[in-house]
């Protein structure tokens, strides 16, 4: 399953983002969408009206992010926020308010996405306490000389063997590489900016092989319409 980053809604001034947003939504290549409190800073955006607007645009889980780092007051911002819509997953930092806080929006059915996951023992935490996806940051991992990919593999492993319901969710992408070994090792989600969506189906030889096609076919002076 493929998310999708917030980075396509960043400001007015990127419209062509937007539109290739809604574009490639309608194709059903986009399950989800992840925001975080810098992308919504970057934005310059109200972020409720912002995630409200996400929300009727993409029918699947769509990740806004609590900005308190207390238990009552995620609790509030994350009321607030699961308000917005039913497809509202309720983002928290992997803290221990942040765990508490998790559980608490699981036991009353709302979608948590635990995030800033570094490490396996992080994301067995984040899974006892009822979290709908874990977000390990692979790109930030590689950043420091860690292997994100290495982790994907290590949580994938975990959540098999003991039945934990909780979904990894690669963040952090750093390349279309990135997707294809995250996939590859057993992650449910990535979530990644449109940049990498597109690089995903454009490919030199698909462009050249399409171009001989055509021009092998331009010389037999047919038309199929």
């Amino acid at each position: 399953m493929l998310d999708i980053n917030f980075y396509c809604l960043q400001n007015e001034i990127r419209k062509s983002d937007y539109n290739y947003f809604k574009s490639l939504n309608i194709t059903g290549l986009i399950d989800g969408v992840t925001t975080n409190p810098s992308l919504i800073a970057k934005s310059g955006r109200n972020i409720i009206e912002t995630i409200e607007e996400i929300c009727n645009e993409v029918s699947g889980p769509v990740s806004a992010e609590v900005t308190a780092t207390d238990f009552e007051t995620m609790i509030k911002e994350g009321r607030k926020l699961s308000a917005i819509a039913q497809n509202v997953a309720i983002k928290v930092p992997l803290t221990f308010d942040g765990l508490r806080a998790c559980k608490v929006f699981s036991n009353d059915g709302i979608m948590v996405n635990v995030t800033l996951c570094f490490n396996s023992a992080q994301a067995i935490l984040a899974a006892k306490a009822g979290a709908s996806f874990i977000s390990p940051f692979i790109g930030r991992l590689d950043d420091i000389g860690s292997d994100g990919i290495n982790l994907i593999s290590e949580i994938t492993e975990i959540y098999d063997i003991h039945g934990f319901e909780t979904k990894v969710l690669a963040a952090s992408i750093r390349s279309v590489q990135n997707i294809i070994d995250s996939a590859k090792f057993g992650a449910d989600v990535a979530t990644n900016p449109p940049k990498f969506l597109k690089a995903m189906y454009n490919h030199p030889l698909t462009d050249k092989g399409l171009a001989d096609f055509l021009a092998d076919w331009k010389k037999t002076g047919q038309s199929i319409l």
